[in-house]
């Protein structure tokens, strides 16, 4: 009998932190719909996407939660964080003090997950070359100090988006089984020019709580 039965679709809430316009809601955008919107408009409390991910033997449903950099909302968040499988907290390349704030976010999200929780530092905006103000060996140097994943990206180039999200997908809970194989094996996060019409369709009503 148990083995006729669906595998019900396994479900993960990664929560998106860090300082106002470092890149957050760009990031999601990206990976949701390989789309860059150049005008900036600030996350007013929490948003909610969510996206279906297919991976070598299983599909995964990831819940993305965009939080709001802003000061104001900061007591808004630890709810957020409390039931997070993923903590993915941006800096801003080109602004040495979102980096030097990303301390007080990991201490934020450990306080409130202890060790269970995976977190990755991630550095935005690498494609402002001539504005950068954080190394990416920094970075890296930062993300051993603190036990952390860590990668750099570009959302408005569309850089490591794709990456990031594997990286996170091969790290999830019982997804150990799969970290033996190519990382760019792992995920078909169906970001095709020929998908496109299909996320901006599809894509916005299965975005909203579909979950």
């Amino acid at each position: 009998m148990a083995a006729t039965q669906v595998q019900p679709l396994a479900k993960y809430k990664l929560v998106f932190l860090g300082d106002q316009s470092v890149g957050k809601t760009s990031i999601i955008t990206r990976f949701m719909y390989d789309k860059f919107d150049t005008t900036y408009q600030a996350t007013i409390g929490i948003d909610f996407l969510s996206k279906t991910m297919y991976l070598e033997d299983r599909t995964v449903r990831l819940q993305l939660w965009d939080t709001a950099g802003q000061e104001r909302f900061r007591s808004l968040i630890p709810s957020y964080i409390r039931d997070s499988s993923v903590a993915v907290v941006v800096y801003d390349v080109t602004s040495r003090q979102s980096f030097l704030n990303i301390q007080r976010w990991v201490e934020e999200v450990r306080a409130e997950r202890g060790s269970d929780v995976i977190i990755v530092l991630v550095g935005n905006k690498t494609d402002l070359v001539d504005k950068r103000q954080v190394s990416i060996e920094e970075g890296d140097a930062k993300a051993r100090e603190l036990n952390v994943m860590f990668i750099e990206t570009s959302a408005k180039a569309g850089f490591n988006i794709k990456a990031l999200f594997r990286k996170i997908a091969a790290a999830l809970p019982g997804m150990e089984a799969l970290n033996s194989a190519k990382q760019e094996d792992l995920v078909d996060i169906n970001l095709a020019p020929s998908s496109a019409a299909k996320a901006g369709a599809g894509g916005s009503a299965g975005s909203t709580c579909a979950c």
